[in-house]
């Protein structure tokens, strides 16, 4: 991943990352290590936790790999225990693990939009609160969560997605009122069409799909995973340090009306 320069603006830092397997995660996690960031990473599957480890270990920062399901409390206790015992501490948590399943409202059964939920809510309030206990001790932190344009406002077919997505826009604001007078940071990115397997898990979409998208976007174009890991990259950094409970729009200009 090719950035402007390379400024090292995350050296001597440790950052935990969620759904660094794929897609917007892979590409933080990159960006983060070039960047002068160790890592450690997380996932539900090692074997793509291990190619995001090779991608990003050339830039010769500490990586350490730990499968788990953030939905699972007793696990998300025992990863954020285990990565400050591997490096002594967490300067920056990146809640990005999620999913998706498109359905008619009357149409999800109760199993998907309780797992859409579990994952995408829950499980960045699972992880927030066990880190935010390490972090508030050392009155420092970096959190940004992934959301979505989709926690910004409705659209047809995803209602299980767009609630998660709104609350975790939801809980970036209201733990960025909380955890400002301790001096931790707490934003959101709220990416719109990203170049990631989520777009095509259910089938790539026609050319008509494709440029019909497009065409509501003032760039002409659709988001990728880089253009999330830079503005990452600057919450990430003590850049932001004057920003806290805030939601970016990351959508190339995207209408919607």
């Amino acid at each position: 991943m090719e950035a402007d320069s390379k400024a090292q603006k995350l050296k001597g830092r440790v950052a935990l990352i969620t759904g660094a397997g794929r897609g917007i995660g892979r590409a933080i996690a990159i960006q983060f290590a070039d960047e002068g960031a160790d890592l450690f990473l997380c996932a539900t599957r090692m074997e793509t936790l291990e190619e995001t480890q090779e991608l990003a270990a050339r830039s010769g920062q500490q990586i350490e790999l730990y499968p788990t399901d953030v939905a699972d409390r007793d696990a998300v206790s025992a990863m954020v225990q285990k990565t400050i015992d591997s490096f002594g501490q967490i300067d920056i948590l990146v809640n990005n693990a999620g999913i998706y399943k498109r359905a008619a409202f009357v149409d999800y059964s109760y199993e998907d939009f309780d797992r859409i939920m579990k994952v995408n809510l829950y499980g960045p309030f699972n992880v927030t609160q066990f880190v935010l206990k390490h972090m508030i001790e050392r009155k420092k932190g970096k959190i940004i969560n992934i959301a979505s344009t989709a926690g910004k406002w409705a659209s047809f077919g995803q209602s299980a997605y767009n609630v998660s997505k709104h609350g975790l826009v939801g809980m970036t604001r209201c733990l960025g009122l909380e955890m400002g007078p301790v001096g931790i940071n707490v934003n959101a990115i709220c990416p719109g069409v990203v170049e990631t397997d989520m777009l095509t898990q259910f089938g790539p979409p026609s050319p008509e799909v494709l440029n019909a998208i497009k065409q509501r976007i003032a760039l002409g174009r659709l988001m990728k995973p880089e253009d999330v890991a830079f503005l990452a990259a600057y919450l990430a950094s003590s850049e932001s340090d004057g920003m806290t409970g805030q939601s970016i729009l990351l959508d190339g200009g995207m209408v919607f009306v």
